[in-house]
Protein backbone atom coordinates (compact mmCIF):
# COMPACT_ATOMS: atom_id res chain seq x y z
CA UNK A 1 0.00 0.00 0.00
CA UNK A 2 3.01 2.14 0.79
CA UNK A 3 3.29 2.33 -3.18
CA UNK A 4 -0.18 3.21 -4.01
CA UNK A 5 -0.03 6.23 -1.80
CA UNK A 6 3.23 7.31 -2.83
CA UNK A 7 1.86 6.84 -6.03
CA UNK A 8 -1.11 8.89 -5.25
CA UNK A 9 0.37 11.49 -3.33
CA UNK A 10 2.69 12.41 -6.83
CA UNK A 11 -0.74 12.22 -8.97
CA UNK A 12 -2.45 14.42 -6.79
CA UNK A 13 0.98 17.09 -6.56
CA UNK A 14 0.87 16.79 -10.68
CA UNK A 15 -2.73 17.84 -10.80
CA UNK A 16 -2.02 20.57 -8.48
CA UNK A 17 0.54 22.38 -10.41
CA UNK A 18 -1.15 21.36 -13.98
CA UNK A 19 -4.47 22.74 -12.13
CA UNK A 20 -1.97 26.18 -10.94
CA UNK A 21 -0.49 26.47 -14.70
CA UNK A 22 -3.72 26.33 -16.45
CA UNK A 23 -5.00 29.07 -14.20
CA UNK A 24 -1.76 31.06 -14.63
CA UNK A 25 -2.62 30.64 -18.69
CA UNK A 26 -6.14 31.70 -18.31
CA UNK A 27 -5.26 35.07 -16.31
CA UNK A 28 -2.92 35.82 -18.91
CA UNK A 29 -5.18 35.23 -22.22
CA UNK A 30 -7.67 37.49 -19.80
CA UNK A 31 -5.30 39.99 -19.09
CA UNK A 32 -4.62 40.05 -22.61
CA UNK A 33 -7.81 40.63 -23.89
CA UNK A 34 -8.69 43.55 -21.48
CA UNK A 35 -9.29 46.47 -24.83
CA UNK A 36 -11.94 44.91 -26.84
CA UNK A 37 -13.58 46.90 -29.56
CA UNK A 38 -16.17 48.13 -27.37
CA UNK A 39 -13.77 49.08 -24.65
CA UNK A 40 -11.39 51.50 -27.50
CA UNK A 41 -14.91 52.78 -28.78
CA UNK A 42 -15.81 53.83 -25.22
CA UNK A 43 -12.64 55.08 -23.96
CA UNK A 44 -12.44 57.11 -27.97
CA UNK A 45 -15.71 58.73 -26.86
CA UNK A 46 -14.84 59.72 -23.48
CA UNK A 47 -11.40 61.20 -24.74
CA UNK A 48 -13.49 63.21 -27.48
CA UNK A 49 -15.53 64.43 -24.33
CA UNK A 50 -13.01 65.31 -22.12
CA UNK A 51 -11.20 67.38 -25.24
CA UNK A 52 -14.41 69.53 -26.33
CA UNK A 53 -15.43 70.36 -22.78
CA UNK A 54 -11.79 71.41 -21.99
CA UNK A 55 -11.63 73.53 -25.95
CA UNK A 56 -14.41 75.05 -24.50
CA UNK A 57 -13.46 76.23 -20.97
CA UNK A 58 -10.56 77.09 -23.25
CA UNK A 59 -12.65 79.28 -25.41
CA UNK A 60 -14.88 80.75 -22.27
CA UNK A 61 -11.26 81.81 -20.80
CA UNK A 62 -9.85 83.64 -23.50
CA UNK A 63 -12.78 85.43 -24.12
CA UNK A 64 -13.34 86.84 -20.05
CA UNK A 65 -9.84 87.27 -20.89
CA UNK A 66 -10.21 89.33 -24.28
CA UNK A 67 -13.41 91.11 -22.75
CA UNK A 68 -11.85 92.02 -19.11
CA UNK A 69 -8.65 94.10 -21.73
CA UNK A 70 -11.17 95.97 -23.66
CA UNK A 71 -12.61 96.88 -20.26
CA UNK A 72 -10.04 97.66 -18.91
CA UNK A 73 -8.33 99.62 -21.84
CA UNK A 74 -11.68 101.62 -22.87
CA UNK A 75 -13.43 101.67 -19.52
CA UNK A 76 -17.12 101.14 -18.68
CA UNK A 77 -19.47 102.87 -21.40
CA UNK A 78 -21.23 106.20 -20.13
CA UNK A 79 -24.67 107.33 -20.19
CA UNK A 80 -24.47 109.66 -22.43
CA UNK A 81 -28.38 110.19 -22.82
CA UNK A 82 -29.05 111.66 -19.50
CA UNK A 83 -25.50 113.99 -19.29
CA UNK A 84 -25.25 117.55 -19.87
CA UNK A 85 -23.60 119.46 -22.03
CA UNK A 86 -20.49 120.19 -19.65
CA UNK A 87 -20.50 116.46 -19.24
CA UNK A 88 -20.65 115.03 -22.90
CA UNK A 89 -17.35 117.43 -22.98
CA UNK A 90 -15.26 116.16 -20.38
CA UNK A 91 -16.69 112.43 -21.37
CA UNK A 92 -14.98 113.72 -24.93
CA UNK A 93 -11.72 114.72 -23.32
CA UNK A 94 -11.48 111.45 -21.71
CA UNK A 95 -12.44 109.20 -24.77
CA UNK A 96 -9.70 111.73 -26.28
CA UNK A 97 -7.28 111.08 -23.70
CA UNK A 98 -7.07 107.59 -23.67
CA UNK A 99 -7.34 107.08 -27.34
CA UNK A 100 -4.11 109.53 -27.69
CA UNK A 101 -2.63 107.42 -24.56
CA UNK A 102 -3.03 103.71 -26.52
CA UNK A 103 -1.84 105.38 -29.98
CA UNK A 104 1.25 106.63 -28.22
CA UNK A 105 2.13 103.18 -26.53
CA UNK A 106 0.89 101.31 -30.03
CA UNK A 107 3.23 103.30 -31.78
CA UNK A 108 5.99 102.55 -29.06
CA UNK A 109 5.50 99.30 -29.31
CA UNK A 110 5.62 99.39 -32.68
CA UNK A 111 8.85 101.21 -32.70
CA UNK A 112 10.19 98.17 -29.82
CA UNK A 113 9.26 95.31 -31.79
CA UNK A 114 10.96 96.95 -35.31
CA UNK A 115 14.13 97.68 -32.77
CA UNK A 116 14.20 94.54 -31.50
CA UNK A 117 13.61 92.63 -34.50
CA UNK A 118 16.66 94.59 -36.03
CA UNK A 119 19.04 93.45 -33.10
CA UNK A 120 18.02 89.92 -33.78
CA UNK A 121 18.79 89.76 -37.62
CA UNK A 122 21.98 91.73 -36.79
CA UNK A 123 22.82 88.88 -33.95
CA UNK A 124 21.86 85.95 -36.43
CA UNK A 125 24.26 87.49 -38.85
CA UNK A 126 27.31 87.92 -35.92
CA UNK A 127 26.49 84.21 -34.92
CA UNK A 128 26.54 82.73 -38.56
CA UNK A 129 30.05 84.95 -39.56
CA UNK A 130 30.85 83.11 -36.35
CA UNK A 131 30.14 78.91 -37.27
CA UNK A 132 31.51 80.21 -40.54
CA UNK A 133 28.10 79.44 -41.81
CA UNK A 134 26.25 81.43 -44.55
CA UNK A 135 22.64 81.61 -44.93
CA UNK A 136 22.18 81.01 -48.89
CA UNK A 137 19.55 83.19 -50.40
CA UNK A 138 16.28 82.21 -51.84
CA UNK A 139 17.10 82.37 -55.51
CA UNK A 140 14.12 82.59 -58.25
CA UNK A 141 13.07 79.87 -60.07
CA UNK A 142 14.03 79.71 -63.61
CA UNK A 143 13.01 77.70 -66.39
CA UNK A 144 15.62 75.46 -67.62
CA UNK A 145 14.36 75.44 -71.13
CA UNK A 146 15.07 79.05 -71.61
CA UNK A 147 18.39 78.56 -70.93
CA UNK A 148 18.59 75.85 -73.47
CA UNK A 149 16.87 77.66 -76.38
CA UNK A 150 19.08 80.43 -75.28
CA UNK A 151 22.51 78.68 -76.16
CA UNK A 152 20.61 76.67 -78.91
CA UNK A 153 19.78 79.89 -80.50
CA UNK A 154 23.04 81.45 -79.71
CA UNK A 155 24.92 78.29 -81.13
CA UNK A 156 22.60 78.31 -84.67
CA UNK A 157 24.02 82.07 -84.58
CA UNK A 158 27.80 81.17 -84.88
CA UNK A 159 27.42 78.18 -87.27
CA UNK A 160 24.79 80.00 -89.45
CA UNK A 161 26.35 79.09 -93.06
CA UNK A 162 24.65 81.45 -95.32
CA UNK A 163 25.71 84.04 -92.90
CA UNK A 164 29.50 82.97 -93.54
CA UNK A 165 29.40 82.27 -96.83
CA UNK A 166 30.90 85.56 -99.47
CA UNK A 167 27.88 87.01 -101.07
CA UNK A 168 28.25 86.80 -104.78
CA UNK A 169 27.70 89.30 -107.00
CA UNK A 170 25.91 88.52 -110.18
CA UNK A 171 27.41 91.39 -112.08
CA UNK A 172 31.12 89.84 -111.48
CA UNK A 173 30.34 86.03 -112.92
CA UNK A 174 27.81 87.56 -115.92
CA UNK A 175 28.67 89.03 -118.48
CA UNK A 176 27.11 92.47 -119.30
CA UNK A 177 25.21 92.11 -122.86
CA UNK A 178 27.43 94.83 -124.55
CA UNK A 179 30.91 92.96 -123.97
CA UNK A 180 29.25 90.08 -124.97
CA UNK A 181 28.17 91.28 -128.44
CA UNK A 182 31.04 92.78 -128.92
CA UNK A 183 32.76 89.74 -127.76
CA UNK A 184 31.45 88.10 -130.31
CA UNK A 185 30.84 91.17 -132.49
CA UNK A 186 35.01 91.94 -132.62
CA UNK A 187 35.45 88.54 -133.79
CA UNK A 188 33.37 89.18 -136.21
CA UNK A 189 34.47 92.29 -137.23
CA UNK A 190 38.03 91.36 -137.06
CA UNK A 191 37.14 88.58 -139.35
CA UNK A 192 35.90 90.94 -142.36
CA UNK A 193 38.63 93.26 -141.59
Amino acid sequence: MGDDEKQAEIDRKKAEVRARLEAQAAGKKAKKGFMTPERKKKLRLLLRKKAAEELKKEQERKAAERRKVIDERCGQPKDLDSASEDQLKQICKEYFDRMYMCESQKYDMEFEVRKRGFEINELNIAVNDLRGKFIKPTLKKVSKYENKFAKLQKKAAEFNFRNQLKTVKKKEFTMDEEEAAAGEGGEAVEAAA
